[in-house]
C-alpha cells in the first residue's frame, strides 16, 4: 500500500527512453499572457499588478541601496515554483516541486550565490553578522557555531519545507480518493464535498509556499547586503 501510495509522485511517464515528466516544469510558462507582449487587457493589468506588488515588497526586504533589478530574480523564482505547485494539483501533471531534485537544487544554488558574494564582496559584514550585537565574551565561540550550523542548513530547510508541503497535500488527496470505492452513495457525496475543500486548501498552500519559500530567499540575500 505505501510503495503504491508514494508511486504517485514517481516520474514514470517516458517516450523513447526520454522521462517526459520533467517537462511539465517549464509548463508554467504557457500560462504568461500571450496579450503579456502585444496589447495590454485584463490579464495583463493583473500579471502587472502582482508583479508590481511583489517588486515593492522585495525591494523593502533588500533595503534601499539594492537596484531596482535586483527584484527580478525573486519575482521569477515566485512564479516558478507558484506554477509548478498549482499545476501539480491537475490530474496526470508531474508535480516537479515535490521532489528534492528541483527544490534542493533551486535552493542550494540560490545559498551558495549569496554566500559567495557576501564573503567575497562583503568580508567584514558577514563576520559581524555571525555575532549578535550585545552577545557576552564568553558566549561568543558558541554563537559563532551556531550562526554557521544554522546557515548551513538553510538550503536543506528551504528544499525540505517546500517538498514536504507539496507530498503532505497530495498524499492526503490520494488516500481520501482510494477510500471512496466501497463507500455508500451519501457518503460518498460527502467525500467528494471534503476533496474540493482540500483542493482549494491546496491551491492555497501553493501561493503560500511559494511566497514564503520567496521571501526567506529575499532576506538571505539582504544578509550579505
Amino acid at each position: 500500500m505505501m510503495n503504491n501510495l508514494f508511486s504517485i509522485f514517481d516520474p514514470s511517464t517516458n517516450i523513447f527512453n526520454l522521462p517526459l515528466n520533467w517537462i511539465s516544469t517549464f509548463i508554467g510558462l504557457m500560462f504568461i499572457p500571450y496579450s503579456f507582449w502585444f496589447i495590454p487587457n485584463r490579464h495583463f493589468m493583473l500579471w502587472n499588478f502582482i508583479s508590481n506588488k511583489l517588486h515593492n515588497e522585495f525591494k523593502t526586504l533588500l533595503g534601499p541601496n539594492s537596484t531596482s533589478g535586483s527584484t527580478f530574480i525573486f519575482i521569477s523564482l515566485f512564479f516558478f515554483i507558484f506554477f509548478n505547485n498549482f499545476l501539480g494539483l491537475f490530474p496526470y501533471i508531474f508535480t516537479s516541486t515535490s521532489h528534492l531534485n528541483i527544490s534542493l537544487s533551486l535552493s542550494l544554488t540560490l545559498w551558495l550565490s549569496f554566500m559567495l558574494y557576501g564573503w567575497i564582496n562583503n568580508t567584514q559584514h558577514m563576520f559581524i553578522h555571525m555575532i549578535p550585537q550585545g552577545t557576552p565574551m564568553v558566549l561568543m565561540p558558541f554563537m559563532v557555531l551556531i550562526e554557521t550550523i544554522s546557515n548551513i542548513i538553510r538550503p536543506g530547510t528551504l528544499a525540505v519545507r517546500l517538498t514536504a508541503n507539496m507530498i503532505a497535500g497530495h498524499l492526503l488527496i490520494t488516500l481520501l480518493s482510494s477510500t471512496g470505492i466501497n463507500m455508500p452513495n451519501y457518503l460518498l457525496i460527502i467525500l467528494i464535498f471534503i476533496q474540493i475543500l482540500l483542493l482549494i486548501l491546496e491551491s492555497a498552500v501553493s501561493i503560500i509556499q511559494a511566497y514564503v519559500i520567496t521571501i526567506l530567499s529575499t532576506l538571505y540575500s539582504s544578509e550579505t547586503n
